[in-house]
């Protein structure tokens, strides 16, 4: 494994290098709720939609493609008031986490039933459940909700397994270490959002 690793690090095209290095950019800046997170998500994002469709990877592409989209709303979002109370940490009730899965489960059943019949995708349901999965917890991530990085430990974790399976070992080094960043940045936005809660409470 660690041989075929240096054997993908060593293939990584100067593109790829620097849009996983805005990635993890990106997430470190989330954690610490700066704005400019979207900007270096957008970036990297437009890089992996031209590497995607270079790859004859259309869904992918598509997938990066909607991250640049949300990387200007979530701009606007953090920006449009005061920097304290644009980036107010939030969370959702329980009922809403139950109706988002659902519809997450219910549209990867519907597509990975689909690449399994149309496609020679390896993985198929579980390729569609991250997918689904990514694309509701970039939206958490641009309301600043709380639960983003509880999806994004699982999404990751998952990732990781996926492209270790398919012996991706970079992009599953990469995933593992995005676990880490996600844990970091759940345990930094429940601080803020405790310290705010008591703020408001006293």
């Amino acid at each position: 494994m660690m041989q075929a690793l240096l054997v993908a690090v060593r293939a990584v095209s100067p593109a790829e290098a620097v849009s996983a290095v805005l990635g993890l950019a990106y997430l470190l800046l989330a954690m610490r709720r700066n704005r400019w997170c979207w900007v270096a998500g957008g970036v990297s994002s437009v890089m992996l939609a031209y590497l995607s469709l270079r790859a004859h990877l259309p869904m992918q592409a598509a997938l990066q493609i909607y991250y640049v989209a949300m990387s200007v709303y979530g701009y606007w979002y953090w920006s449009r008031t005061s920097a304290q109370s644009a980036q107010a940490i939030t969370t959702w009730p329980v009922s809403h986490h139950l109706l988002a899965c659902t519809a997450v489960v219910a549209a990867s059943v519907v597509s990975a039933r689909w690449l399994a019949r149309e496609t020679q995708a390896a993985w198929p349901y579980l390729d569609s459940l991250t997918t689904w999965g990514s694309l509701l917890t970039t939206w958490l991530v641009a309301r600043v909700k709380l639960e983003n990085w509880v999806y994004w430990v699982l999404i990751d974790a998952a990732l990781a397994f996926l492209f270790a399976a398919q012996a991706l070992y970079l992009f599953a080094l990469l995933n593992a270490l995005y676990v880490v960043i996600a844990f970091a940045g759940f345990n930094s936005w429940l601080k803020s959002y405790r310290t705010a809660r008591a703020q408001a409470v006293s």
